[in-house]
């Protein structure tokens, strides 16, 4: 064996020398089989030798011509022959699985064993989207690590994690993929079928959801969570029905407003007070009258799961962002909005001008009460 190594080290001597880059790439794949043949029978002196050998070898390649792409197959070749190898040298690995090069560093971040928790946080916390995804599909994934990539929120990977049967996420990383999975139909499936997600957040993430992934999750949930997610259905659906049917006071909300209107107080910062104080019918009352709509109109959008609906009235309203947040969070059904949602939402508002939410306000009022006027 000291004689085969020797020999190969004359090789890589002599391919290093050349300075060809066709000529270290075939060294390294000479230099590879010869490892892969006899990897678990060498002594840790040889393995570290190979290490070296390594080393010199994808210093050479990556010093002359890593753009090129016969450089790149090299060592992405070189990646995927290793990673699934015990005994791989630590250097290589580590060094292989930091690479920009996804082609390069996919196959080490996927496979192999080498990379622990910690090597996997690390790389979770700086590199990119992709090298994410890779550590995501790995067949175990350690709630550390988990953790770790979901903080980067990339939704990618978010899904990539959930549909892995293999990733252990702990309650606070599902919590955070609960958040992003509201405005997202495909996480929201994946999430909600998983048998270690906590019933208080697949409760949550049900209450949420829309009728269609509802529907899908009843139809792809294994059989022991079936149960569990209709029970979560319908106590979502009964509590809407609570809110909905709730005897509420409006005639002290409108006593306030027509004080308001008489002292000339009525304005966006009464509003924003009354919805930070989580005064529900004040609020709606004030947002009606700014709008010119309806409590009617106004009321059933605020209990509804979606929150694209209340934008409407704020927009005809002219609201600033901030007073819109404080109408969101103020919400009985829905409580504090979560973060995702509200950044889809908050371009949405941008997007939506006034004459388009005048228009659907004109047709909702319609809708409640023919005789209602037009708001201008």
């Amino acid at each position: 064996m000291r004689n085969a190594t020797v020999s190969i080290a004359d090789e890589v001597e002599a391919a290093i020398a050349a300075g060809s880059t066709e000529k270290c790439a075939q060294t390294t794949k000479q230099v590879a089989a010869l490892f892969l043949e006899s990897a678990g029978r060498f002594s840790r002196e040889q393995i570290e030798l190979f290490g070296d050998i390594f080393e010199r070898l994808i210093n050479t390649i990556e010093l002359r011509a890593l753009a090129e792409a016969g450089a790149r197959i090299a060592l992405a070749e070189l990646s995927t022959q290793l990673a699934g190898v015990p005994q791989a040298p630590m250097s290589v690995v580590r060094r292989l699985a930091n690479h920009d090069e996804i082609s390069i560093a996919g196959p080490m971040l996927a496979e192999s064993s080498r990379l622990g928790p910690a090597e996997l946080v690390e790389i979770a916390q700086q590199r990119s989207e992709r090298h994410l995804l890779a550590i995501a599909g790995r067949w175990w994934v350690q709630e550390m690590v988990a953790d770790a990539l979901l903080a980067r929120r990339f939704p990618s990977v978010s899904r990539r994690l959930m549909d892995n049967p293999g990733a252990r996420v702990s309650a606070a990383g599902f919590a955070m993929i609960v958040s992003q999975a509201i405005g997202d139909p495909e996480l929201a499936v994946a999430t909600g079928i998983r048998a270690d997600l906590p019933a208080s957040l697949r409760a949550q993430l049900v209450q949420h959801a829309t009728e269609a992934v509802r529907d899908r999750l009843l139809a792809r949930a294994p059989p022991h969570l079936v149960e569990e997610i209709r029970a979560a259905i319908a106590t979502a659906a009964a509590g809407v029905d609570r809110e909905m049917s709730r005897s509420r006071d409006f005639a002290g909300a409108r006593l306030l407003l027509a004080r308001l209107k008489k002292e000339g107080g009525l304005s966006e910062a009464v509003l924003v007070r009354l919805a930070r104080q989580k005064k529900y019918e004040e609020t709606i009352v004030v947002l009606a009258e700014l709008s010119r709509a309806s409590v009617e109109v106004v009321r059933p959008l605020m209990q509804s799961l979606r929150s694209d609906g209340i934008l409407v009235p704020c927009k005809v309203a002219g609201l600033s962002w901030e007073t819109v947040c404080a109408v969101l969070d103020c919400r009985f059904s829905t409580g504090v909005t979560a973060p995702d949602e509200l950044a889809k939402l908050r371009r949405h508002f941008g997007e939506l001008t006034r004459a388009e939410a005048q228009r659907a306000l004109r047709l909702w009022m319609a809708r409640a009460n023919p005789a209602a006027p037009n708001v201008n």
